[in-house]
This record gives C-alpha cells, sequence and structure tokens, in this order.
C-alpha cells in the first residue's frame, strides 16, 4: 500500500521568479579584450537607456514597464534580458503562453541566459508541466550551480513526479547553498520523503 506524503506549500520566494536587474556587460572579443575598431556608439550620460528606463518602471510597479520593454527589444537594448522579465509581468497575469512566449525568445537570443531559464521552469511548473520543469531547472543550476532557489524548486518537481531520492540530493544540495535558518523546510521535506523510501 503506498503512502500519501504530504508536502508543505513551496513559500512564494522559492517558487518566485529571479528578473534581470541590470544591462549585461558587453562580451570580450575571443582574447579577452574590447574591440578598438569597432562601430562606434554615441551614449549619452545623463540618460538612462531604453531598457533601464523599462526596469525602472518595473520595480516601482508602473504598468507602462510593458510598453517601455516592448521599446527596448524594438531597440536591439539587452534584447534578451527584455524578453525575460516581459515573461515575468506576462506571467503574473496569468498570461502563460505569452509568458512562456517571452522566456523562449529570450533563450532564442542568448541560450544560456540563466533567470529564463530558471523562470520558464517556474512557468512550466506552474502549469503543471513537470517535465519540461525539471529540465530548464536541471540548465539553470548548469548556468549558475549555487543559485539555491533552483536546487529547491527541482526538488519540489522531483518529488512531484515521484523522483523521491532525487529530490533528497537536490534538497541537500539546496541545504549547503543556503544559511542555516533558511534550512527548516528543506530538512522537514527530507524527513518526509526519507520516511516515503521505507
Amino acid at each position: 500500500m503506498a503512502k500519501v506524503i504530504q508536502f508543505p506549500a513551496p513559500s512564494p520566494e522559492k517558487f518566485g521568479f529571479k528578473p534581470v536587474r541590470k544591462k549585461k556587460r558587453v562580451a570580450p572579443d575571443k582574447h579577452g579584450q574590447l574591440s578598438l575598431f569597432g562601430g562606434a556608439k554615441v551614449i549619452n550620460l545623463n540618460r538612462l537607456s531604453v531598457f533601464e528606463e523599462a526596469l525602472l518602471l518595473d520595480e516601482q510597479g508602473d504598468h507602462r514597464a510593458v510598453n517601455q520593454y516592448q521599446k527596448a527589444i524594438d531597440a536591439g537594448d539587452s534584447v534578451a534580458d527584455a524578453y525575460c522579465n516581459l515573461g515575468i509581468l506576462e506571467s503574473e497575469h496569468k498570461n502563460h503562453s505569452r509568458a512562456i512566449d517571452c522566456f523562449t525568445k529570450s533563450l532564442k537570443e542568448e541560450p544560456r541566459h540563466f533567470e529564463a531559464h530558471y523562470n520558464l521552469a517556474n512557468v512550466y511548473a506552474e502549469i503543471g508541466n513537470l517535465p519540461l520543469a525539471k529540465i530548464h531547472y536541471q540548465i539553470s543550476i548548469e548556468i549558475e550551480p549555487t543559485f539555491p532557489n533552483s536546487h529547491f524548486n527541482l526538488a519540489l518537481t522531483l518529488a512531484m513526479n515521484k523522483e523521491v531520492e532525487a529530490a533528497i540530493d537536490s534538497l541537500n544540495t539546496y541545504r549547503t547553498l543556503v544559511i542555516p535558518e533558511e534550512r527548516t523546510q528543506a530538512e522537514e521535506l527530507i524527513k518526509s520523503l526519507s520516511s516515503s523510501l521505507r
């Protein structure tokens, strides 16, 4: 006879999204230096970029951020980051198909975009597509192995998918990445999952 395992509800910060908070630096050329002879661009030092304006509006909770992110995309300003943050806004409004579209467009621009993989995994978990959530959490861990929430959310996804031993491994990794005060929920889940293996 199978045991029913009662999982505590995940705290919002664990299944929460991770927005891009600043523009990514321009990558140097293959020799580790910026090109001295690349195309020049005039930069107004007294003004924010279109993406930075969108980010500022977003952080203030201003609904105009959606249009500003779209302007950043149209202007070619931090396109992957803009799509990623736009995907979070769409997800918050339960527009899951639009959110998924935004995150995948972000990944098309930058295939190793950590926040896009992590946030896409959150959307898939939210709509119940556990196999795709698992894949994107695993990719986010490959890109950024020290971000604890990826390990915690992967553990929840694995547990819901009845991959108990792998879930315990992910929770143990999570425990090593957080301060002792944040380990309680993971330790309770490990106890609960371990008892189901007996």
